[in-house]
């Protein structure tokens, strides 16, 4: 039954691959099931998100999402995660305020603009997870990071999506550009890895690399786990 419904969902092609997926993944059965606000993701989408948002359902979490469109992924995250999920949603078409709930608050402003990204951060304060799933142009996604990285809770999770926009000229994009968000992000590896620096100075320790536990690269998608470092430990066994 399920296969069926699958392939009326996604198409004959990819039902196999979708039926794999949902064998854990209570979001494919949502999005196979789903009737109402549009909502559009890459299929794999799916699998990174429950990989590494499972932890929350339940929890209550406090969710930020750069990108509202529709609302339908409103309505995901919030069957997803369960009751108590506080979700702040920002886009910025003003027609996205009448997505607003008592549980989710709609704010509308340009993630390009670092204004009113500072004054979001202000607003919202502490967030469990940020999602950037908003206008995809490489300006948007690194102001967004720059100022909303830090309001992510010690042991959350930033994840940016549809990253493919580095590689396409009307984004901003193109392979290798050093102005797009891959190869911007390219840099935070290094910053993983400044523990072990010995120059030159603008190589060091900062504040990434002390909140940064993980970063997962994906197909058009980046997870950064956060989570307090210290300098790695050396261990050994006995000679």
């Amino acid at each position: 039954m399920l296969l069926n419904l699958l392939k009326s969902m996604f198409g004959r092609s990819v039902a196999a691959t979708a039926l794999e997926a949902a064998e854990d993944n209570p979001l494919v059965y949502w999005f196979a099931k789903r009737r109402g606000r549009r909502l559009v993701k890459l299929l794999h989408y799916l699998e990174v998100y429950h990989r590494h948002f499972a932890r929350y359902r339940g929890r209550a979490p406090v969710i930020l999402e750069i990108g509202v469109f529709d609302g339908g992924s409103l309505d995901m995250w919030r069957d997803y995660f369960g009751a108590g999920t506080r979700i702040y949603g920002v886009d910025v078409d003003a027609r996205c305020s009448a997505f607003a709930t008592p549980d989710t608050t709609i704010i509308i402003g340009d993630q390009g603009d670092r204004n009113f990204l500072k004054r979001l951060r202000e607003e919202i304060g502490q967030v469990d997870i940020l999602i950037d799933d908003g206008g995809h142009h490489m300006h948007q996604q690194i102001a967004t990071f720059e100022e909303l990285y830090s309001m992510v809770a010690e042991d959350g999770i930033y994840l940016c999506e549809d990253m493919h926009t580095s590689y396409w000229t009307e984004f901003g994009g193109t392979y290798r550009n050093p102005g797009t968000f891959v190869e911007y992000s390219k840099a935070l590896i290094d910053q993983l890895n400044a523990w072990h620096s010995k120059g030159p100075a603008e190589f060091a320790v900062n504040e990434f690399t002390r909140s940064a536990h993980s970063l997962h690269y994906y197909d058009s998608m980046l997870v950064i786990e956060k989570q307090p470092m210290t300098p790695p430990t050396v261990v050994s066994t006995r000679a």
